[in-house]
């Protein structure tokens, strides 16, 4: 079981300001910024990672918010829907919330037996809120303006779309250990048993789609979860051995990463459990302060110069 991918781990996308994004995710979403870092390839531009109290894996929502960035465009070789766990009942709740911030959203709608509440962030990322079939007991970080019965609660799902299904597919199945649960005309509905939630992939193969484009309000990369960094680099030999390009292990302060774009197009990571994000701050005061990767803590002053005040 610890030799397997356990699901989601985090989701990054991009965003177009950090104020601004910082805003809707805490407290129109009423998620709980965990981690407030910077760019390791960038670091004058932030590294927002979101999430619930402890920064749980299947929770992580993460963003590059560049300022002036053009807005991206949804197609194939994307992903591009993340879906949200909430609470059966919640819907009302979100609809009234959605309408009172002036976010874009879709009448409520069913697929594969569960019910779902489309919307889109101000970046025009598009989100799902579903209400599982399986039971949720993953406890929710809870806002003054949202409770436990109406918070989310995690991932439920992320959706992948394709030109071609099969050799996604057999990513998801022959080295990540998903199985087909269950397909409607040509979305295709990805699970792993490994854990209980956050642990769905949905493709969605539409052959003449034109490819998306990476920016403001796409998805970056999906990043899976597996136990710790040894069982990391089990799955590195394997991926080498299916004959993709895959990235050494990198060290991302709070986890340790292999990066390596799927057939379909999609960059995937691979990340580990370890150390966690309560490494340079205690569960209580996760994201109250600027943590820096130690290369850049000498240029401190002058990053923090460049970068946009949050709060």
């Amino acid at each position: 079981m610890e030799d397997r991918i356990l699901g989601l781990h985090h989701i990054t996308a991009i965003a177009s300001g950090a104020k601004r994004n910082f805003d809707f995710y805490t407290r129109v979403l009423g998620l709980r910024l965990i981690k407030k870092t910077v760019n390791f390839d960038d670091p004058y531009t932030y590294h927002l990672y979101y999430g619930d109290k402890t920064g749980s894996a299947g929770t992580i929502l993460t963003f590059f918010p560049w300022e002036s960035i053009q807005t991206g465009r949804r197609g194939s070789r994307q992903a591009t829907e993340i879906g949200y766990s909430v609470p059966e009942s919640s819907f009302d709740f979100w609809l009234k919330r959605f309408e009172a911030n002036n976010i874009l959203y879709n009448k409520v709608s069913e697929k594969f037996g569960e019910s779902y509440l489309t919307f889109l962030d101000p970046d025009g990322l598009k989100f799902e809120l579903t209400v599982s079939k399986n039971q949720d007991n993953r406890q929710p970080w809870e806002t003054d303006e949202i409770s436990a019965e109406n918070a989310t609660k995690g991932f439920h799902h992320i959706t992948i779309t394709t030109n071609k299904l099969q050799p996604t597919a057999d990513v998801l199945i022959n080295i990540f250990g998903y199985q087909l649960l269950q397909s409607s005309v040509n979305r295709y509905r990805f699970v792993t048993d490994a854990v209980p939630n956050a642990n769905i992939v949905d493709l969605v193969e539409i052959p003449g789609e034109g490819i998306g484009q990476v920016a403001g309000g796409s998805v970056h990369h999906v990043a899976f979860r597996v136990k710790d960094d040894q069982v990391l680099m089990k799955f590195r030999a394997k991926i080498e051995a299916a004959g993709l390009n895959i990235t050494e292990k990198i060290d991302r302060n709070y986890f340790y990463s292999l990066y390596f774009r799927e057939p379909g197009g999609v960059l995937f990571e691979i990340a580990s459990e370890n150390p966690g994000f309560a490494i340079d701050e205690t569960v209580e005061l996760m994201g109250s302060s600027l943590k820096l990767p130690e290369q850049y803590e000498n240029k401190r002053e002058e990053i923090v110069g460049h970068l946009p005040v949050l709060d």
